[in-house]
């Protein structure tokens, strides 16, 4: 029976700390291994000893295995704990830790080579006799068979990449026009994705939901499942919402899905956490997916059901111990909901954003728990996927957690970087999915106009608040140079603020009606007047009286610069009162420039060639995921000011075009 005393967690962010959480409670020792990116991570603070693998990159770092093998044997470390992404289903990082003498903390590498490929796993599924779609698994991949299966599946169809997973290399095609196109598309995503260009065909199921269901498989040959997970609402094939139970579930279902899934376990001799997905009809009928070999990120919400530590059973499981409980000692209790926070922006495309984590209150409220891996003053790089937590809320019933949720998401502050709070929010908030009807199509049937989708501009309010710190702070200022400073009575002229969000200029006037600690003013922003009263602000959380109203406000400001959390979360502005007149007009000159931090992978275009409005011009690579930067007018490209293979920051100007006009 193997045993061990310390582990290497082979991950980052906040799976990496969760692991070390229940592994330290256990009695562990735990070693973090960390990029040069993440030498002040969290993950890595609280580990008992951590080692750098390599380079920011994860083709330098997180994914070289033999690095991780060596931190191990530096460390004495005798188990490796994935977490999930990265190696966590790479059968040849099993392998490794198997030929070095290190338990690896997971499945059989048998049974990770063969759920990681859609096919093999398919073809293994009907024979065990597990509900699956209708499609096309063989290994002939040439067009022509795959045009003439598509014929025989019939339309609307799924080209699948049959290693991927993300929703790359997935393509929904709905006639046969479509197909060959679409067939070279998810062809090519696959193989940059993936490393393999190997594509399945499945018969689309339209509206369904994504149900899958927790696995669990010890040494000895037991394999239970602990309930399932609701995951239908999703962005791009990806998961947004996440709930235990689900809310269409009924017990027959429940048993008749469980069984399938112990039965698809079973046919591989499973060991360890796994999950078998499933996709459920409008008719109650289900259809196998796919099966991951690893711990979800969603795992929280099935341990607040189920009162269990998933990843003490895996530790537990690893060290060859049968499982903790039988299948007819599980119960379920209450309903858990999950979201993940992302440093992303939902108003423009849910752009990845980069940039440092200037303040970080997770809300600490009853029935809540956050997962997550940040501490204050780290970078958001564009190295790594941008989800930067896990909000999870418990309550006794479904509208109870979601309102829980809703209350916590609205609560975290997260400033310096944008995150997609106010979709969450808005999401959670929407009747469509408050009565539990959300389907896979949900958010592109009932959530394309909602206003966390758009540009918003910052309300009268903020501004207003925003206008009075600065005013505060300057007066403060003038107050460490003279007594007299920052008096003034009504009968003086208003301060005038200018303050700058995005590419947008905004006025403000305040009247000073009274100074000091707590002045009170009169704020003037278009239209709207508002009475404010400062009546605390000590760098962290600003204490004020809008108009008769008493509310506090978090904050940070640097210079001239000032971040609120307001009503969209994450609020940037500047103050450019002082600016002088006919500066840089980004818009007219034709100048390109770094939506956020990244590397650049394309450079499409030389100095002197003519290129029209639109035109793509460079192609950045940031979180996994690349950005096409075009041309904003009509020119003649005057400057390139990088080349493939450059890193360059956050609004660092790429290319020059002078408008033709000009």
């Amino acid at each position: 029976m193997p045993s061990f005393n310390k582990i290497l967690i082979a991950n980052r962010g906040e799976i990496a700390c969760r692991v070390m959480r229940t592994a330290q409670a256990l009695g562990y020792r735990t070693v973090a291994v960390y990029s040069e990116a993440d030498a002040d991570a969290r993950h890595v603070q609280l580990a008992d000893e951590a080692v750098c693998i390599g380079p920011a990159q994860v083709n330098q770092s997180y994914l070289k295995i033999d690095n991780i093998i060596t931190a191990a044997k530096k460390t004495g470390a005798d188990a490796i704990h994935p977490g999930y992404g990265f190696l966590s289903e790479n059968a040849e990082f099993a392998q490794a830790c198997e030929a070095a003498g290190i338990v690896f903390i997971g499945p059989t590498i048998e049974a990770i080579h063969l759920m990681g490929s859609k096919r093999l796993s398919k073809i293994a599924m009907l024979e065990a006799q597990v509900p699956c779609i209708p499609g096309y698994e063989g290994a002939a991949q040439d067009e022509a068979v795959l045009a003439f299966e598509a014929e025989r599946i019939g339309y609307p169809l799924m080209i699948k990449a049959s290693a991927g997973g993300g929703g790359r290399g997935m393509r929904l095609v709905h006639e046969a026009g479509e197909l060959l196109a679409q067939i070279r598309t998810a062809r090519s995503e696959a193989q940059h994705a993936f490393g393999s260009a190997e594509l399945i065909l499945e018969r689309a199921v339209i509206q369904p939901r994504h149900v899958e269901i927790q696995v669990f498989g010890d040494q000895h040959g037991n394999i239970v499942y602990l309930g399932e997970r609701d995951c239908s609402v999703q962005r791009r094939h990806q998961k947004v919402v996440e709930e235990a139970p689900s809310p269409v579930m009924t017990a027959e279902l429940r048993q008749a899905m469980g069984e399938a899934a112990v039965k698809a376990a079973a046919s591989v001799n499973y060991v360890g956490a796994g999950t078998v997905e499933f996709l459920l009809d409008q008719s109650g009928e289900f259809f196998f997916l796919e099966m991951n070999t690893r711990l979800q990120v969603e795992h929280p919400v099935t341990e607040l059901i189920t009162g269990q530590d998933l990843v003490a059973w895996q530790i537990r499981v690893a060290e060859g111990q049968p499982l903790p409980l039988k299948q007819d000692e599980i119960t379920l209790s209450g309903h858990a909901m999950e979201v993940r926070l992302y440093a992303e922006d939902s108003a423009n495309d849910f752009l990845p954003q980069t940039g440092a984590v200037l303040r970080w209150e997770p809300a600490l409220l009853e029935g809540i728990r956050i997962d997550h891996g940040l501490v204050e003053g780290q970078p958001v790089t564009p190295f790594y996927d941008p989800m930067l937590a896990k909000i999870i809320a418990y309550g006794a019933s479904r509208d109870e957690a979601r309102r829980k949720l809703i209350r916590a998401v609205e609560d975290c502050v997260l400033l310096g970087v944008n995150g997609n709070q106010r979709f969450l929010a808005n999401l959670l908030k929407h009747p469509e999915f408050a009565a539990g009807n959300a389907t896979t199509a949900f958010i592109g049937e009932h959530f394309q106009a909602d206003p966390s989708l758009s540009p918003q501009a910052p309300s009268a309010a903020e501004l207003a608040t925003a206008a009075t710190l600065l005013y505060q702070a300057s007066a403060q200022a003038r107050a460490h140079q003279s007594s007299l400073s920052g008096w003034r009575n009504a009968g003086n002229a208003p301060w005038r603020f200018v303050l700058k969000h995005g590419e947008q200029k905004l006025a403000v006037e305040l009247a000073v009606i009274e100074s000091g600690t707590q002045p009170q003013l009169h704020a003037r922003v278009g239209e709207t007047e508002l009475s404010v009263r400062l009546l605390k602000a000590d760098g962290r959380w600003a204490s004020l009286e809008l108009d008769g109203v008493r509310q506090r406000m978090a904050y940070h400001q640097s210079g001239e610069n000032l971040w609120l959390y307001g009503r969209n979360g994450n609020l940037e502005l500047t103050d450019v009162t002082h600016e002088p007149a006919g500066g840089q007009n980004a818009a007219s000159s034709g100048t390109v420039k770094a939506p956020m931090d990244g590397a650049i992978v394309e450079v499409l275009v030389a100095e002197g060639a003519k290129v029209s409005k639109g035109q793509l011009l460079v192609v950045l690579e940031a979180m996994k995921m690349e950005h096409p930067l075009k041309a904003g007018v009509d020119g003649i490209i005057r400057r390139v000011q990088v080349s493939k293979g450059d890193q360059v920051k956050n609004r660092q100007l790429l290319v020059e075009v002078e408008a033709e006009e000009a």
